[in-house]
């Protein structure tokens, strides 16, 4: 579905992604894991056009480049992105931020299927379509940007850092939300501070250090390795007594 080859990016003088390289298939969960600082914002900002990458890299998406697309006719093509931050219009309430998603033509024709998707996945949400969503808790805001996002009716959802900042009872239902998501055939490439959730939802891992592709494999396999466990999971290594 998505392919993504030799990817850098340049802030100024200082190279934040190098020849990065990953790929995601259909109803597939990717996630992406580094250090803060390893680029992996960036990447998703490349993918979603809110950025441009260096000259050489490709970005094919269902089999067409994408890499010179503006961002909103990326939206138009299925990615929809998530940022860091949530992104949300807090002086707007709930009904009207996800009606804001569904502005590109490719949503339309389904908003109100969509529309009750998304509120039987977030019930919360149909309590408060009122409410503007400034007045609302972190998760809840939250809960408003992963909406808006599926109002676009993507194929591929770009999740930065969802659990940030959230109480571990809410990052659940966020986490809880997208192994739902993932059930209905969506593909969701995922930045995330939280390994151990991620690991639990994910089918295939990307490693990125220092702006490179460090590695990647299959998420049931990351979460036994001692080396991931150590560097993502705080599990320290297992020292041997002396004899």
């Amino acid at each position: 579905m998505l392919e993504v080859t030799a990817l850098s990016h340049f802030y100024g003088k200082h190279q934040a992604l190098a020849d990065v390289a990953l790929g995601i298939g259909k109803g597939e969960i990717v996630a992406i894991l580094g250090a803060n600082g390893a680029g992996k914002s960036t990447l998703l900002k490349s993918i979603a056009g809110l950025i441009k990458p260096a000259p050489g890299a490709t970005i094919n998406f269902e089999g067409q480049s994408i890499g010179e697309l503006p961002a909103h006719l990326i939206v138009e093509r299925g990615i929809a992105l998530v940022p860091e931050g949530r992104g949300v219009f807090g002086e707007l309430t709930v009904a009207e931020n996800l009606q804001l998603g569904a502005y590109p033509a490719r949503a339309r024709a389904s908003e109100a299927d969509r529309l009750a998707g998304i509120l039987q996945l977030f019930p919360r949400l149909a309590e408060r379509m009122t409410q503007a969503v400034r007045t609302m808790s972190g998760g809840e805001q939250q809960m408003v940007a992963i909406g808006r996002a599926l109002m676009s009716n993507p194929l591929l959802l770009l999740l930065d850092e969802p659990s940030l900042g959230l109480s571990p009872l809410l990052s659940r239902e966020v986490f809880r939300a997208l192994a739902q998501i993932r059930s209905s055939g969506l593909s969701v490439l995922l930045v995330e501070q939280n390994a151990r959730a991620s690991l639990d939802i994910a089918d295939r891992v990307y490693l990125i250090e220092s702006g490179r592709n460090a590695g990647s494999g299959a998420a049931a396999a990351m979460k036994n390795d001692p080396e991931i466990q150590r560097a993502y999971l705080g599990k320290a290594r297992a020292v041997s007594s002396p004899h």
